[in-house]
Protein backbone atom coordinates (compact mmCIF):
# COMPACT_ATOMS: atom_id res chain seq x y z
CA UNK A 1 0.00 0.00 0.00
CA UNK A 2 3.05 2.33 -0.49
CA UNK A 3 2.92 5.50 -1.65
CA UNK A 4 3.32 5.76 -5.31
CA UNK A 5 2.68 9.22 -6.83
CA UNK A 6 5.69 10.69 -8.53
CA UNK A 7 6.92 12.73 -6.00
CA UNK A 8 8.99 14.68 -8.75
CA UNK A 9 5.52 15.94 -10.15
CA UNK A 10 4.25 16.63 -6.87
CA UNK A 11 6.78 18.82 -5.57
CA UNK A 12 7.22 20.81 -7.88
CA UNK A 13 3.81 22.11 -8.08
CA UNK A 14 2.93 22.06 -4.42
CA UNK A 15 4.07 25.82 -4.66
CA UNK A 16 2.32 26.72 -7.56
CA UNK A 17 -1.54 25.33 -7.23
CA UNK A 18 -3.69 25.80 -9.53
CA UNK A 19 -7.56 25.16 -8.81
CA UNK A 20 -8.71 25.11 -12.91
CA UNK A 21 -10.89 22.28 -12.06
CA UNK A 22 -12.89 24.05 -9.86
CA UNK A 23 -13.25 27.28 -11.53
CA UNK A 24 -12.08 30.37 -13.40
CA UNK A 25 -8.77 31.51 -11.67
CA UNK A 26 -10.15 35.50 -11.32
CA UNK A 27 -10.30 37.64 -7.99
CA UNK A 28 -11.93 37.69 -4.95
CA UNK A 29 -13.60 40.50 -3.51
CA UNK A 30 -12.20 41.62 0.02
CA UNK A 31 -14.86 44.33 0.25
CA UNK A 32 -18.09 42.66 0.19
CA UNK A 33 -19.07 39.62 2.08
CA UNK A 34 -20.39 36.64 0.39
CA UNK A 35 -24.10 35.48 1.28
CA UNK A 36 -23.47 32.82 3.68
CA UNK A 37 -24.08 29.34 2.57
CA UNK A 38 -26.73 27.20 2.95
CA UNK A 39 -26.56 24.60 -0.13
CA UNK A 40 -24.26 23.30 -2.53
CA UNK A 41 -22.16 26.41 -3.24
CA UNK A 42 -22.46 27.77 -6.75
CA UNK A 43 -19.19 29.63 -6.91
CA UNK A 44 -15.60 28.74 -6.17
CA UNK A 45 -13.74 29.52 -3.28
CA UNK A 46 -10.26 30.89 -2.22
CA UNK A 47 -8.57 28.54 0.15
CA UNK A 48 -6.86 29.22 3.32
CA UNK A 49 -5.06 26.62 5.41
CA UNK A 50 -4.10 26.35 9.02
CA UNK A 51 -2.20 23.52 10.71
CA UNK A 52 -3.40 22.17 14.39
CA UNK A 53 -1.06 19.99 16.80
CA UNK A 54 -3.15 17.44 18.02
CA UNK A 55 -2.35 14.10 19.55
CA UNK A 56 -4.10 10.54 21.03
CA UNK A 57 -1.32 10.79 23.59
CA UNK A 58 2.12 11.31 24.17
CA UNK A 59 2.98 8.35 21.62
CA UNK A 60 0.58 9.41 19.23
CA UNK A 61 1.47 13.25 17.77
CA UNK A 62 -2.11 14.28 14.93
CA UNK A 63 -0.32 17.09 13.33
CA UNK A 64 -3.22 18.38 10.40
CA UNK A 65 -2.91 20.16 8.00
CA UNK A 66 -6.92 22.41 7.50
CA UNK A 67 -7.60 23.51 3.98
CA UNK A 68 -10.97 25.20 4.13
CA UNK A 69 -13.37 27.99 1.96
CA UNK A 70 -12.07 31.54 2.97
CA UNK A 71 -13.47 34.19 2.40
CA UNK A 72 -11.13 36.67 0.87
CA UNK A 73 -8.00 36.07 -1.19
CA UNK A 74 -7.54 35.48 -4.70
CA UNK A 75 -9.01 32.48 -6.41
CA UNK A 76 -6.45 29.74 -8.56
CA UNK A 77 -3.49 31.09 -5.90
CA UNK A 78 -2.08 29.27 -3.12
CA UNK A 79 -3.89 28.12 -0.13
CA UNK A 80 -2.83 31.10 2.55
CA UNK A 81 -2.60 30.45 5.95
CA UNK A 82 -4.90 32.59 8.12
CA UNK A 83 -8.06 33.79 5.84
CA UNK A 84 -10.70 34.03 7.31
CA UNK A 85 -13.54 31.33 7.14
CA UNK A 86 -16.17 32.20 4.23
CA UNK A 87 -19.74 32.99 5.74
CA UNK A 88 -22.01 29.82 6.15
CA UNK A 89 -21.27 26.22 7.57
CA UNK A 90 -19.16 24.28 5.42
CA UNK A 91 -19.19 20.22 5.33
CA UNK A 92 -15.77 17.98 6.82
CA UNK A 93 -14.24 15.82 4.72
CA UNK A 94 -11.65 13.77 6.99
CA UNK A 95 -8.52 12.61 4.78
CA UNK A 96 -6.08 9.85 5.55
CA UNK A 97 -2.65 9.70 3.52
CA UNK A 98 -1.18 6.02 2.33
CA UNK A 99 2.23 4.81 3.92
CA UNK A 100 5.25 6.68 3.83
CA UNK A 101 3.39 9.71 2.63
CA UNK A 102 2.36 13.23 4.11
CA UNK A 103 -0.86 15.39 3.89
CA UNK A 104 1.23 17.81 1.78
CA UNK A 105 1.52 15.25 -0.72
CA UNK A 106 -2.16 15.24 -1.47
CA UNK A 107 -2.91 19.71 -1.23
CA UNK A 108 -4.11 19.07 -5.14
CA UNK A 109 -7.13 17.26 -4.43
CA UNK A 110 -7.43 18.69 -0.63
CA UNK A 111 -7.44 22.22 -2.54
CA UNK A 112 -9.59 21.83 -4.90
CA UNK A 113 -12.02 20.34 -2.36
CA UNK A 114 -12.05 23.33 -0.34
CA UNK A 115 -12.50 25.65 -3.11
CA UNK A 116 -15.65 23.38 -3.60
CA UNK A 117 -17.02 24.46 -0.32
CA UNK A 118 -15.59 21.61 2.08
CA UNK A 119 -13.32 21.53 5.11
CA UNK A 120 -10.73 19.28 4.24
CA UNK A 121 -8.67 17.99 7.51
CA UNK A 122 -5.46 15.74 7.02
CA UNK A 123 -3.87 13.97 9.91
CA UNK A 124 -0.47 12.93 9.41
CA UNK A 125 -0.50 9.44 11.45
CA UNK A 126 2.04 8.61 13.56
CA UNK A 127 3.78 5.27 12.44
CA UNK A 128 2.80 5.47 8.87
CA UNK A 129 3.66 8.85 7.48
CA UNK A 130 6.89 9.30 5.47
CA UNK A 131 8.52 11.61 8.27
CA UNK A 132 8.40 9.10 11.23
CA UNK A 133 11.28 7.37 12.57
CA UNK A 134 9.18 4.25 13.99
CA UNK A 135 7.38 3.38 10.97
CA UNK A 136 4.60 0.26 11.06
CA UNK A 137 2.45 -1.13 8.47
CA UNK A 138 0.35 -2.96 11.21
CA UNK A 139 -0.62 0.71 12.78
CA UNK A 140 -3.14 1.55 10.19
CA UNK A 141 -4.90 -0.63 11.66
CA UNK A 142 -5.03 1.70 14.85
CA UNK A 143 -5.87 4.94 12.45
CA UNK A 144 -9.42 4.86 12.51
CA UNK A 145 -9.37 5.64 15.77
CA UNK A 146 -7.09 8.57 15.49
CA UNK A 147 -9.22 9.99 12.57
CA UNK A 148 -12.18 9.77 15.11
CA UNK A 149 -10.27 11.61 17.40
CA UNK A 150 -8.60 14.30 14.62
CA UNK A 151 -12.82 14.69 13.67
CA UNK A 152 -14.07 15.16 17.34
CA UNK A 153 -10.79 18.18 18.09
CA UNK A 154 -11.58 20.16 15.01
CA UNK A 155 -15.78 19.87 15.76
CA UNK A 156 -15.02 21.55 19.20
CA UNK A 157 -13.50 24.50 17.75
CA UNK A 158 -16.96 25.29 15.77
CA UNK A 159 -18.30 26.37 19.29
CA UNK A 160 -15.30 27.87 20.21
CA UNK A 161 -15.73 31.56 20.62
CA UNK A 162 -13.31 33.72 18.56
CA UNK A 163 -11.94 30.81 16.40
CA UNK A 164 -11.45 30.61 13.08
CA UNK A 165 -13.45 27.73 12.16
CA UNK A 166 -16.78 29.07 15.43
CA UNK A 167 -19.75 28.94 13.90
CA UNK A 168 -18.47 27.64 9.97
CA UNK A 169 -18.55 23.48 10.33
CA UNK A 170 -21.56 21.43 9.60
CA UNK A 171 -20.43 18.75 12.10
CA UNK A 172 -23.90 16.76 10.80
CA UNK A 173 -22.04 15.97 7.38
CA UNK A 174 -18.86 14.38 7.17
CA UNK A 175 -17.05 12.15 4.92
CA UNK A 176 -13.83 10.39 5.15
CA UNK A 177 -11.47 10.03 2.27
CA UNK A 178 -8.30 8.49 1.49
CA UNK A 179 -5.40 6.82 -0.90
CA UNK A 180 -4.00 3.74 -0.40
CA UNK A 181 -3.07 2.68 2.84
CA UNK A 182 -5.64 5.69 3.96
CA UNK A 183 -8.34 4.47 1.41
CA UNK A 184 -8.27 1.07 4.03
CA UNK A 185 -8.08 3.62 7.15
CA UNK A 186 -11.15 5.29 5.36
CA UNK A 187 -12.87 2.06 5.19
CA UNK A 188 -12.72 0.84 8.31
CA UNK A 189 -14.33 4.20 9.76
CA UNK A 190 -17.72 2.77 8.74
CA UNK A 191 -18.24 -0.20 10.43
CA UNK A 192 -20.92 -1.28 12.81
CA UNK A 193 -20.27 1.83 15.25
CA UNK A 194 -19.79 4.66 13.16
CA UNK A 195 -21.93 8.00 13.42
CA UNK A 196 -24.80 8.83 11.50
CA UNK A 197 -22.69 12.01 10.79
CA UNK A 198 -20.73 10.20 8.46
CA UNK A 199 -22.47 10.13 5.29
CA UNK A 200 -20.02 9.02 2.44
CA UNK A 201 -16.18 7.84 2.17
CA UNK A 202 -13.90 7.80 -0.97
CA UNK A 203 -12.01 4.89 -1.23
CA UNK A 204 -8.85 5.46 -3.61
CA UNK A 205 -6.33 2.54 -4.57
CA UNK A 206 -7.34 0.98 -1.02
CA UNK A 207 -9.81 -1.88 0.23
CA UNK A 208 -11.53 -2.79 3.06
CA UNK A 209 -10.40 -3.01 6.61
CA UNK A 210 -9.08 -6.47 7.54
CA UNK A 211 -10.65 -7.93 9.78
CA UNK A 212 -13.78 -5.44 10.50
CA UNK A 213 -17.11 -5.43 8.09
CA UNK A 214 -19.06 -2.71 7.06
CA UNK A 215 -22.24 -1.59 9.11
CA UNK A 216 -24.08 0.79 11.13
CA UNK A 217 -26.23 3.51 9.49
CA UNK A 218 -26.67 3.78 6.03
CA UNK A 219 -23.69 5.83 4.04
CA UNK A 220 -22.30 5.74 0.56
CA UNK A 221 -18.84 5.05 -0.80
CA UNK A 222 -17.37 5.64 -4.12
CA UNK A 223 -13.85 3.73 -5.12
CA UNK A 224 -11.63 5.04 -7.23
CA UNK A 225 -9.11 2.65 -8.93
CA UNK A 226 -6.58 1.97 -11.20
CA UNK A 227 -7.04 -1.34 -13.18
CA UNK A 228 -3.11 -1.45 -13.98
CA UNK A 229 -2.51 -0.66 -10.03
CA UNK A 230 0.33 -2.83 -9.16
CA UNK A 231 0.29 -2.09 -4.76
CA UNK A 232 -2.97 -2.96 -4.19
CA UNK A 233 -4.60 -4.75 -6.94
CA UNK A 234 -7.97 -4.01 -8.48
CA UNK A 235 -9.59 -6.73 -7.27
CA UNK A 236 -9.16 -6.12 -3.54
CA UNK A 237 -10.98 -2.61 -4.25
CA UNK A 238 -13.65 -4.76 -6.08
CA UNK A 239 -14.05 -6.92 -3.00
CA UNK A 240 -14.55 -4.08 -0.70
CA UNK A 241 -17.25 -2.59 -3.40
CA UNK A 242 -18.49 -6.05 -2.90
CA UNK A 243 -18.95 -5.79 0.41
CA UNK A 244 -20.30 -2.50 0.65
CA UNK A 245 -24.41 -2.79 1.97
CA UNK A 246 -25.20 0.74 0.61
CA UNK A 247 -24.99 3.28 -2.03
CA UNK A 248 -21.91 2.80 -4.05
CA UNK A 249 -19.96 3.56 -7.29
CA UNK A 250 -16.59 2.12 -8.45
CA UNK A 251 -14.93 4.59 -10.82
CA UNK A 252 -11.93 2.73 -12.77
CA UNK A 253 -9.10 4.20 -14.43
CA UNK A 254 -7.98 2.34 -17.38
CA UNK A 255 -4.02 1.94 -17.56
CA UNK A 256 -3.81 3.82 -14.20
CA UNK A 257 -1.51 2.84 -11.33
CA UNK A 258 -1.27 3.14 -7.89
CA UNK A 259 -1.63 7.19 -7.45
CA UNK A 260 0.04 8.81 -10.23
CA UNK A 261 -3.59 9.80 -11.58
CA UNK A 262 -3.54 12.26 -8.18
CA UNK A 263 -1.22 14.77 -9.69
CA UNK A 264 -2.31 17.15 -11.41
CA UNK A 265 -1.85 16.94 -15.19
CA UNK A 266 -1.71 13.37 -15.33
CA UNK A 267 -4.37 11.15 -17.33
CA UNK A 268 -7.08 11.04 -14.92
CA UNK A 269 -6.66 13.32 -12.37
CA UNK A 270 -9.60 15.68 -13.89
CA UNK A 271 -11.86 12.66 -13.94
CA UNK A 272 -11.24 11.88 -10.39
CA UNK A 273 -11.17 15.21 -9.40
CA UNK A 274 -14.50 16.22 -10.79
CA UNK A 275 -16.05 12.36 -9.85
CA UNK A 276 -15.28 12.63 -6.11
CA UNK A 277 -16.49 16.66 -6.26
CA UNK A 278 -19.50 15.79 -7.43
CA UNK A 279 -19.89 12.85 -5.04
CA UNK A 280 -19.34 14.92 -1.85
CA UNK A 281 -21.63 17.76 -3.15
CA UNK A 282 -24.53 14.57 -3.62
CA UNK A 283 -24.02 13.42 -0.34
CA UNK A 284 -22.94 16.11 1.68
CA UNK A 285 -25.14 18.89 0.08
CA UNK A 286 -28.25 17.03 -1.27
CA UNK A 287 -27.32 18.40 -4.60
CA UNK A 288 -29.01 15.75 -6.72
CA UNK A 289 -27.66 17.35 -10.11
CA UNK A 290 -24.28 16.00 -8.69
CA UNK A 291 -25.39 13.17 -8.85
CA UNK A 292 -27.17 13.26 -12.06
CA UNK A 293 -23.69 14.63 -13.01
CA UNK A 294 -21.25 12.51 -12.36
CA UNK A 295 -21.93 9.81 -14.74
CA UNK A 296 -21.17 11.98 -17.57
CA UNK A 297 -18.73 13.90 -16.18
CA UNK A 298 -16.45 11.30 -15.96
CA UNK A 299 -17.46 8.98 -18.81
CA UNK A 300 -17.12 12.06 -21.95
CA UNK A 301 -13.33 11.35 -21.93
CA UNK A 302 -13.49 7.38 -22.41
CA UNK A 303 -10.64 6.63 -20.02
CA UNK A 304 -12.55 6.10 -17.27
CA UNK A 305 -15.82 3.10 -16.40
CA UNK A 306 -18.32 4.03 -13.58
CA UNK A 307 -20.97 1.35 -12.41
CA UNK A 308 -22.79 2.84 -9.80
CA UNK A 309 -25.04 1.60 -7.63
CA UNK A 310 -26.23 5.12 -6.03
Amino acid sequence: MDMKIARVALSATLVAITLSGCGAAVSASTATPAAAVTAAPTRTFPVGVRTLTLDRGADRPLPTTIWYPAGSGRLGQPPVPALPMAPGRFPLVLFSHGLHSLPEYHVHMASRWAAAGFVVAAPAYPRTNRRTKHFSRADVRNQPADARLVIQRIGVLDTRPGDLFAGHLAMDRIAAAGHSAGGYTTAGLFGPDHSARFRAGVIISGGGMSGSSFGGPPAALLYVHGDKDPTVPLRRGRAAFDRTPWPKAFLTLAGQNHGAFLAPGRTGFTETMAATTDFLRWRLYGDEAARERLVASVSRSGRTTLETRL
